[in-house]
């Protein structure tokens, strides 16, 4: 999950970056002084009924996205660029017809579109399901298991995740005003929207709109065309050996599929060579070195799911690198906000003794930076209001969540709000510093923490896993907060319409998430590892939590030995590259140093995803060599219109799927012992 924060500072990052520098160069558009003519709306009215159905309509949409994505891989881009796109899109269009018939009372603004992109379920919970714990062997008790249902996760959802709203909000001033953070997503969004508004950008933003639509329509109908071949399991072209069965044996094969491309296009190119070497490693040398050990370090009797067999070498070592990874990580950025808060300390205590810093200071200050202060503490939210939020729902939700995990009591989750803040506090500040979202990394610590105080008897999985959505609820919607208040900030948006904007798209997701979730559990056997969605974090988590319970005792041989091996390793490629990008400024090789977080992931997947989001980067590759401009302007679109067709074609197919209607033809490869032939026949259906 890490990786959603890691691609999306690059992610749409080309296309921000040069939105960035045309409003810095280009005179005619230089930001505030563009807009100095334009009347900001009262908070009040940056919520309008235009933005809240234009919101709820592409929180659907990216809500089905988002699912898929983390029901196949858990690999999830920056959909900034469309989610932006699309909300101006739509309201654009509304306006300009309403404007046609002299019907028009309240132009569009940038605050307003502001809302739309504030406003725009999780693998922890797909882990406690009979699905996932019948593959993990361990800890598979009735304690232990939670069967998914709608009640009860929208009912934790709500309980659960609108206090992280609470936590940060007395601390805005400090981030924004004091301590300059540049949140980059938020900055990089703030610097789309105001675009938009600029004759210059929106004559562009028009011609991405168009670009982002045909992408969509080429990808969707690809997506149908494929669906009839898919008859059954293992047709279709997303079985294609493209290298060959032994190649495909050990999941190194193209599946054509227009989702990864796209997230190929978005994701940084280190990202997706990084995925592509974690699978040559694993699936290319190490699972066929460890398969050829079975019967001696683990029983040949095993089936190949089990977690006491190669399924267990798969996804322990994949946990342990992003253990290694996200140990370092939270460190890193523990020192690097311990070091700036101390710096900030000093630069007051050199102000207070010679005043002319302070004066500087202020002359510094210019036109832009004026008039974003004035609106930023306009509205303001009293700090006794936060504190009295987040102490109320912390109580409710401290009362409530034992009731729907049993498994918890009322003290497990107390502890867990007392230290949140805490964490929220570091996770917002170093998003602001570096644009990483550590809150999986958190959630992962979490789990560990409270299945081993529960026990395996107590449902110590279940615990860990519910107080991992307790944790990552609350750090990661404080710092999305903060990165929104950022966006208004440079928008001139309320801070009073981004927060009650942010509830409100917390509300929404708290209803649309789970049922655009059930509507593909139900659709589709998730978390099958050999099926289309194999959900392969609600496995991992699970796993951690048995580590929690159980210890190391239950892995197979020599598993602990190369889990550590690969913890350490997974540390130090971390280290080594920090260290070389503070101190190599000349040669840079930071940059070729491969991310272990994202290695860990075809682990256990496997290498087809890779190849896609590779393809995806030599496409992008091709196209900045051709024409670097026309590529910065347009990749993103063309990318996130790539993810959005396919993804939202899994809406028709589900609904066939549940309709029992099939499709036509499977067309499947067959290897047999003297030769290789293609069966495509009719299925009857």
């Amino acid at each position: 999950m890490t990786i959603e924060r890691r691609s999306r500072q690059a992610g749409g990052g080309d296309e921000e970056e040069g939105v960035k520098n045309d409003l810095e160069n280009d005179k005619a558009i230089l930001v505030e002084d563009a807009f100095k003519n334009t009347a900001v709306p009262s908070w009040k009215e940056q919520i309008t009924l235009r933005s809240m159905v234009t919101s709820f309509v592409l929180s659907i949409v990216f809500n089905f996205i988002v699912c898929k994505l983390n029901l196949t891989t858990g690999v999830i881009p920056s959909l900034n660029v469309a989610a932006g796109l699309l909300g101006f899109a739509l309201v654009k269009s509304w306006t300009t017809l309403l404007d046609n018939f002299g019907l028009l009372k309240q132009p569009f603004t940038r605050q307003e579109n502001t809302v739309i992109q504030t406003c725009g379920t999780a693998s922890y919970l797909l882990g406690m399901s009979s699905r996932v714990a019948a593959q993990a062997d361990g800890g598979n008790t009735p304690a232990n298991v939670k069967n998914l249902s709608l009640g009860w996760m929208m009912g934790f959802l709500f309980v659960v995740s609108f206090v992280g709203l609470f936590s940060i909000v007395p601390l805005r001033k400090l981030m924004i005003l004091k301590y300059k953070l540049t949140y980059p997503s938020g900055t990089a969004t703030a610097y789309l929207i105001n675009s938009f508004h600029t004759p210059k950008g929106a004559k562009l933003a028009k011609k991405q709109v168009g670009v982002l639509f045909k992408s969509f329509g080429g990808s969707f109908l690809f997506a149908f065309f494929q669906w009839f071949f898919a008859s059954g399991d293992g047709c279709g072209f997303n079985s294609f050996p493209t290298f060959g069965l032994q190649a495909f044996k050990q999941k190194f094969f193209f599946d054509f599929s227009s989702t990864y491309v796209g997230v190929g296009m978005i994701c940084p190119y280190i990202v997706n060579l990084s995925l592509l070497l974690g699978a040559i490693i694993s699936w290319g040398f190490m699972w066929p070195v460890i398969e050829s050990k079975k019967g001696d370090w683990y029983s040949a009797k095993l089936s190949p799911g089990s977690l006491h067999g190669i399924q267990g070498y798969r996804v322990f070592i994949a946990i342990a690198m992003m253990l290694g990874d996200g140990l370092f990580h939270v460190l890193y950025m523990l020192v690097n906000t311990t070091q700036s808060l101390f710096q900030h300390y000093r630069k007051k205590e050199d102000s207070s003794i010679n005043p002319d810093i302070d004066i500087q200071n202020s002359e510094m200050v210019n036109y832009d930076d004026q008039r974003r202060i004035e609106y930023f503490l306009k509205d303001q939210i009293p700090n006794w209001v936060a504190c009295t939020g987040y102490v109320a729902l912390a109580l409710l939700a401290t009362l409530v969540v034992p009731f729907i995990f049993h498994q918890l009591k009322w003290y497990h989750i107390l502890v867990a709000f007392v230290f949140a803040p805490i964490l929220a506090f570091c996770n917002a500040y170093g998003c602001g510093l570096t644009d990483w979202s550590l809150a999986s990394n958190y959630g992962k610590i979490a789990i560990i923490i409270f299945s081993s105080w529960v026990g395996l008897e107590g449902g110590g999985v279940i615990a860990g896993l519910a107080s991992c959505g307790v944790m990552m609820s609350t750090v990661s919607t404080a710092s999305d907060l903060m990165q929104d208040f950022k966006t208004g900030y440079l928008t001139l948006s309320s801070p009073r319409s981004m927060f009650f904007s942010q509830v409100i798209g917390t509300a929404m997701g708290c209803v649309i998430t789970p049922l655009v979730f059930w509507f593909f559990y139900n659709a589709y056997p998730i978390g099958d590892p050999e099926g289309t969605y194999p959900a392969p974090y609600g496995l991992l988590y699970r796993g951690i939590a048995l580590l929690g319970v159980e210890g190391v005792s239950s892995l197979p041989k020599h598993c602990l030995t190369l889990a550590i091996y690969f913890f350490i390793a997974a540390f130090l490629i971390n280290l080594i590259k920090q260290v070389l990008q503070s101190y190599d400024t000349k040669y840079r090789i930071h940059r070729f140093i491969p991310s272990p977080m994202c290695m860990a992931i075809p682990f256990y997947l496997g290498g087809y995803f890779a190849i896609d989001m590779c393809v995806g980067s030599l496409i992008l590759f091709l196209w900045e060599m051709k024409n670097k401009r026309m590529a910065n302007d347009f990749a993103p679109a063309v990318a996130s219109g790539l993810i959005c067709g396919e993804s939202l074609w899994s809406v028709p197919a589900a609904i066939l799927s549940l309709v029992n209607l099939n499709a036509p033809i499977c067309m499947k490869f067959i290897s047999a012992a003297t030769n290789t032939k293609v069966d495509s026949f009719l299925n009857g259906g």
